[in-house]
């Protein structure tokens, strides 16, 4: 008896281990899920990546970011492998073919990621029994939410949204990949009160909400960078990124068929972004692309630009004089940022940065090559300092022939340099890095009226004495 018993077990012991290499487990497994749904004890819900019109679906990347932080995602079978931004880092995908589950207020849930429907993105769908939907349902997905908000605060990771080809509707208009950007408003090159007058302006605007709605108006506002290639434009806009923690949508024109393309992108962007078009100047003035300056103005504030709120529109130039002023004109822009050419003061901190050095002999040589009119730009004398760290009198010594070989045969003051640029009678407005005090630039605020009037000035920070005194 004893014999049979063991040979019983032995032969059981085979057939378990057999089907625990074979795929006989999973086909009961879909067999008895099959037969459950025929006798409608569950209830599915879906929730696809896009809408009819391709807008993304913000519920569905906040299930995505908290289904893959339960731990039944590295339990499942199927799941997929990837390295993160840091190198270290090892993040767990859903596979298609996964099925994870859940548990909350005591019931059991099931999620599936299959393709949508549609011919646009993916879908997760939820399943759970009938006579539970009402009691976890609601309840449930409030908690994805607000799991989901907890962990993109902690991780305080941004997206680079790029626009694709017209037609393509597999993922979308819009390719994201992760932001790694490094510049913050820490390390971006810039005057310590210019940037304490940006970031107090970022961060009243994310405190308004109540006050634009009060007025009527849409929750946005919208920046104008200017000055010459080179002079941290594009750093700065990273900078504003991570500052917010907002995702950047960046339009490339090139690639927009027409003016109702251009509107339809902007429709597709979402809330807590920042939404870029670089080099607006160039793109209208070779006239590449197929925008019309309509289009971009209604992009700018036309109706279409009230489909959506809290986001911040950023737009580059080169020089003011280079684009037409109906895109500029008061009323459209909200604040007006200039980036001068590098001059001595921005240089001392571009070697305090790159080369660790505040002072150094040939200091004086580097600051009479600007007052002759010599010119490099931020990037190009960063790139020089970072190929030549290792010896910073080297550096230095590259530098200054490098601004000898580049006389402009005119001053840097002809510039600006940081100056007002616009004529006395020029409406425009920027920051500058002309000084302002605290105290001024907050009794300032006190007369602004964000979007009170139709047509307001763009913020002028630079001319706030002027201003302070008038009221």
């Amino acid at each position: 008896m004893l014999l049979v018993y063991v040979i019983f077990v032995a032969v059981l012991l085979c057939v378990l281990r057999f089907l625990s290499k074979t795929s006989v487990l999973h086909i009961i497994a879909a067999f008895w899920q099959s037969l459950e749904d025929r006798l409608y004890l569950y209830q599915s819900y879906k929730v696809p990546q896009f809408n009819e019109n391709l807008q993304e679906n913000l519920l569905y990347r906040k299930v995505y970011t908290y289904l893959h932080s339960l731990p039944s995602v590295e339990d499942s079978d199927f799941t997929n492998l990837f390295t993160g931004s840091k190198p270290n880092d090892i993040l767990l995908r859903l596979d298609p073919a996964q099925r994870i589950s859940d548990s909350f207020l005591g019931a059991r849930l099931w999620w599936t990621s299959e393709k949508s429907d549609s011919d646009a993105g993916r879908a997760f769908v939820l399943r759970l029994r009938k006579k539970e939907k009402r009691r976890v349902l609601r309840p449930y997905m409030q908690h994805i939410l607000s799991v989901a908000d907890d962990i993109d605060l902690r991780k305080g990771e941004i997206n680079l949204y790029l626009n694709m080809e017209n037609g393509s509707r597999e993922n979308g208009r819009w390719k994201s990949v992760p932001f790694s950007h490094p510049a913050t408003m820490d390390t971006v090159l810039m005057d310590g009160d210019l940037k304490n007058k940006v970031k107090s302006d970022l961060e009243l605007f994310v405190k308004s909400k109540q006050y634009y709605h009060r007025l009527g108006r849409v929750w946005k506002r919208s920046y104008l960078l200017y000055g010459p290639s080179g002079t941290g434009k594009s750093s700065f806009i990273a900078a504003m990124a991570r500052f917010l923690c907002f995702d950047i949508y960046n339009i490339d024109l090139s690639r927009v068929s027409d003016d109702s393309d251009l509107k339809m992108l902007l429709v597709q962007t979402t809330t807590k972004s920042l939404i870029v078009i670089e080099n607006l100047d160039e793109l209208l003035s070779a006239k590449s692309t197929a925008v019309s300056l309509s289009g971009i103005l209604s992009f700018m504030d036309g109706i279409i630009s009230y489909c959506g709120e809290e986001r911040v529109m950023v737009f580059t130039i080169n020089g003011k004089d280079q684009v037409d002023q109906t895109v500029i004109k008061p009323g459209r822009i909200d604040v007006h940022i200039h980036f001068p050419p590098c001059d001595f003061s921005a240089f001392k901190s571009l070697a305090t940065s790159c080369l660790g050095v505040k002072e150094h002999k040939l200091f004086p040589q580097v600051e009479e090559s600007f007052q002759n009119g010599a010119y490099l730009s931020q990037e190009e004398i960063s790139d020089i300092m970072i190929a030549n760290r290792n010896s910073p009198s080297r550096a230095l010594k590259s530098v200054i022939s490098a601004l000898q070989s580049n006389k402009l045969g005119r001053r840097l003051s002809d510039y600006g340099s940081g100056q007002l640029l616009e004529e006395s009678g020029d409406s425009g407005s920027l920051f500058s890095r002309e000084s302002v005090h605290v105290k001024e630039f907050k009794k300032l605020y006190g007369f602004l009226r964000i979007g009170s009037r139709r047509k307001e000035e763009p913020l002028d920070l630079a001319s706030a004495d002027k201003q302070v005194q008038l009221n």
